[in-house]
């Protein structure tokens, strides 16, 4: 049996699709969006450090961006 990846694998897998110059990011969001569903989750949270553009314009593109994918996102500590 395959085990569904959790909130936290596939936030990971975003942080590195970014590093990557966005490679397959709508794939990861879509998995991120099925794994918030299944733990009851609303937002998905990110790590402002380990973002490769990490400046409010960097940050305001990439809600806009996973928003229109159905996922919002927040910033941890803001």
């Amino acid at each position: 049996m395959v085990s569904e990846p959790t909130v936290t694998d596939a936030t990971n897998r975003i942080y590195e699709s970014l590093h990557a110059d966005n490679a397959d990011i709508d794939v990861h969001i879509a998995t991120l969006k099925a794994a918030l569903a299944r733990e009851g989750l609303k937002e998905a949270v990110f790590d402002p450090a380990k973002l490769t553009q990490n400046n409010r314009s960097g940050r305001k593109l990439m809600q806009a961006y996973f928003r229109q994918r159905g996922v919002t996102v927040t910033f941890s500590g803001s």
